[in-house]
């Protein structure tokens, strides 16, 4: 029997998220607030960087402390928008990046600054054709500069890159990245969403992930990996439902992942669009009551 749930990390795409949408369901919104109410601490861990997280969560009367590991770790704020954590790429290695990975897909670095030039990219009509929607919904924080190299200036330096093409061509941009002299001097994430053949290569600051940044965050609140729960879908997810002592993958995650799963005593929930994340918190709170009883 694990302990009861003090801090649980919930990924947003996939997970907390239902598939065809960008509003969290009333269900899980309900089940965020009664474990905030029971003196969970909630934590969103996601991808997404904090200007295209935060608005999502508006309108939930959430804690305006609840802390956002963003940038897949690279960056944690409260919602209000505090500072709490922060990581960066060095700028000569991202420059050195762009040369390695430039054939096998777009390339975007985030710089934590607000407005235009947030994100930078230096092909607009290749990250169209590939992450069109994202395009569209960040078009007013995106600056294009061409060479990429040039936004990457010493002193300027980012807090995340990311590669987007098909499946098959992200997996030899993953295995060119690792098997290169820049393995040690940049973290490479893979989430993968096979039903649209888009894979999404994240590149961060060495041991920068959601799981880097989760246990740096309990180890500020005081809550042991054992009352830490995790919760999430794709392979980005995979270092802090390692490192949590309470791993949860959602039903809809790839089918490799729900195997791993299954060696690493990870529960499974209900897939994202039938509110498993409100399962799950529902079945911690209980758990939680009846154990102060």
């Amino acid at each position: 029997m694990h302990p009861p749930v003090q801090l649980v990390a919930i990924d947003m795409d996939g997970t907390l998220l239902p598939t065809f949408s960008q509003s969290v369901s009333q269900r899980n919104a309900a089940a965020l607030r009664a474990a905030q109410q029971a003196g969970v601490t909630v934590v969103i861990a996601t991808g997404r960087r904090q200007a295209y997280t935060a608005p999502l969560l508006e309108g939930l009367q959430l804690r305006a402390d609840m802390p956002l590991i963003t940038s897949n770790g690279a960056v944690t704020r409260t919602l209000g928008g505090e500072p709490m954590d922060r990581s960066h790429l060095q700028a000569r290695v991202a420059r050195e990046i762009c040369g390695l990975l430039r054939p096998f897909g777009a390339l975007v670095f985030t710089f934590d600054r607000p407005g235009r030039g947030e994100l930078v990219l230096e092909d607009m009509d290749q990250a169209h054709g590939r992450i069109a929607l994202w395009v569209e919904a960040n078009r007013k924080a995106i600056e294009v500069v061409k060479p990429l190299e040039d936004a990457l200036r010493d002193g300027e330096d980012p807090i995340q890159g990311m590669v987007a093409g098909g499946l098959s061509k992200m997996r030899l941009a993953e295995k060119a990245l690792k098997t290169s002299v820049w393995s040690t001097a940049c973290e490479c994430v893979r989430t993968e969403y096979p039903g649209r053949d888009l894979s999404i290569l994240d590149l961060l600051p060495p041991g920068v992930s959601k799981g880097w940044a989760l246990q740096r965050l309990a180890a500020k609140l005081g809550i042991d990996r054992k009352q830490t729960m995790a919760i999430g879908d794709n392979w980005n997810d995979v270092d802090m439902l390692e490192w949590a002592g309470q791993g949860i993958v959602m039903g809809n995650a790839a089918q490799d992942l729900r195997t791993i799963a299954k060696t690493r005593d990870w529960k499974q929930a209900p897939p994202n669009d039938e509110d498993g994340v409100a399962v799950v918190l529902e079945k911690a709170l209980a758990q939680r009551a009846r154990a102060q009883a």
